[in-house]
């Protein structure tokens, strides 16, 4: 897909040239440098692949930002102006661009995005076992126990929740899974990628999505990623009420700054999350740097 969204000399550089697997992030901005992120560093794109020397880097123009833009939406951003009102477009195979721009306000709702000035472009990886060192420490004879995996941005959370979902199905744990795919990252439409026993809907605000799956879906696992407001948290505690296992992700650095979180409160007050898994860029995106219960006491690692 990053083919049909590209302008095809940037494409054939990072294709030839880089290794388009080892990549995480394209960051264009408009009359600047283009950055990719490669394995937790940032480094700049120059014709003859990534350079450190800001001389030879290539520079992305308002034009080469919007047109990728543009592509991503299959040439019709109308088409996709719900997911532009949130600030990213999601591609075929879990690629998403966050937007940058001006946002059109109308009576205190975002009606669009226009002017657009930066697109950062993240791809998806599966990294299988990435998540086996905390597998057993999630899993007990009571089935998945309710857990949050805790994480800055671009430190693996959803590639962390990805594998996890893989795991249980290669080891026949054949619980019905929803997979509330929200960004529509989850899900990158590999062999396998979420297992065998999972439904999945997409693009629906959480509260939307735990009432309706819960409904008709009957799941005994809901995952979702990136829990971020109030209205998040009280889809959480009614997935909760009505028996169901949670396993989630959030954006945070550490479990001190999560506790401070106000919308989070409730979930510390009634101990919802068995389990926090703590990842971190320290040695790349994906380092576990801890298992901890719910009263945030080290269980591992």
């Amino acid at each position: 897909m990053l083919d049909k969204i590209l302008p095809n000399d940037i494409y054939k550089i990072l294709k030839y040239k880089v290794n388009l697997n080892s990549i995480n992030e394209i960051r264009m901005r408009a009359d600047k440098p283009i950055v990719l992120q490669i394995g937790g560093k940032r480094i700049f794109l120059g014709e003859n692949g990534v350079t450190s020397n800001i001389k030879d880097a290539i520079y992305a123009s308002k034009i080469m930002v919007e047109d990728v833009i543009f592509r991503a939406s299959e040439c019709s951003l109308y088409s996709v102006n719900e997911q532009i009102k949130k600030g990213f477009i999601v591609t075929e195979g879990g690629i998403r661009l966050g937007l940058g721009g001006d946002i059109i306000e109308e009576n205190g709702q975002i009606k669009t995005m226009t002017n657009y000035s930066s697109v950062n472009i993240r791809l998806p990886h599966e990294v299988r076992n990435c998540s086996l060192s905390t597998f057993d420490y999630l899993v007990n004879v009571n089935g998945v126990m309710n857990t949050l995996v805790v994480s800055p941005p671009g430190a693996g959370k959803t590639t962390f929740l990805r594998d996890f979902i893989y795991q249980l199905s290669e080891r026949n744990y054949a619980y019905n899974i929803l997979v509330l795919d929200e960004r529509g990252e989850l899900d990158i439409g590999q062999k396998g990628c979420i297992g065998s026993f999972s439904d999945k809907i997409s693009f629906a605000r959480k509260v939307i999505g735990f009432e309706n799956g819960i409904r008709s879906l009957s799941p005994n696992i809901i995952v979702t990623d990136e829990l971020g407001q109030k209205e998040d948290i009280d889809a959480i505690l009614y997935a909760i009420n009505s028996g169901v296992k949670i396993f989630a992700s959030i954006h945070s650095d550490s479990l001190e700054n999560l506790s401070k979180k106000p919308f989070f409160k409730p979930i510390l007050a009634e101990k919802v999350f068995q389990r926090y898994v703590l990842l971190s860029m320290r040695n790349g995106p994906g380092t576990v740097e801890g298992v901890y219960n719910e009263n945030f006491s080290r269980v591992v690692l």
